[in-house]
């Protein structure tokens, strides 16, 4: 297996619709190997295909809930529905999140609270999940890249300003800029 590069959010590959996957192949099993490695070496709590590069229809998940029970999968051509959003402005500490295409920062995002996807497996099985909470919003997070939305698309005011500085002064805004997990040194 291999850490795959994470794309930054300069990249067209993260701003672009992700194709659906056809057909399950030894190299699609091979890719979706390398997203677990690259998503634990992170660490991250989602990957998605275009994230690394390939514009398939992918998603890779892990997480931990705070009784230590694991959640860990990964979803082909997910569809996504959701519980409509509650107005108001996101809590700085119960809404943050971050990115892996935007390391090493976090900003507060309103999510819906309940989503269910349902998609296919590596066997070509299918995939439904109904969560809620911080898996809905990995869920509702990693569905956006496969539609070339990043999380910071969807902010606003200063947090959006504050995103353009960020990627300007690290010279995220280029096309084909990259890091390694686990050896580049996260601040671009």
């Amino acid at each position: 297996m291999t850490v795959l590069p994470i794309r930054i959010m300069g990249d067209p590959v993260l701003h672009a619709p992700a194709a659906d996957v056809d057909e399950i192949t030894d190299e699609i099993r091979e890719l979706v190997a390398d997203m677990f490695e690259t998503m634990d070496a992170a660490p991250g709590v989602g990957l998605a295909a275009p994230q690394v590069g390939v514009p398939l229809r992918i998603y890779t998940y892990a997480y931990e809930d705070d009784e230590g029970q694991p959640w860990r999968g990964v979803i082909l051509n997910p569809e996504l529905w959701m519980t409509p959003l509650i107005p108001g402005e996101p809590d700085e500490e119960e809404e943050s999140e971050g990115c892996l295409s935007f390391p090493g920062e976090r900003f507060a995002l309103r999510r819906s609270e309940r989503v269910r996807v349902t998609g296919i497996d590596l066997d070509g099985d299918p995939v439904t999940i109904a969560v809620d909470g911080w898996r809905a919003r990995i869920m509702q997070h990693e569905f956006d890249h496969l539609d070339g939305v990043l999380y910071i698309d969807r902010l606003t005011g200063s947090d959006a300003k504050l995103v353009q500085k960020i990627a300007r002064k690290r010279g995220w805004g280029r096309p084909g800029a990259s890091w390694m997990p686990g050896v580049d040194d996260l601040e671009g």
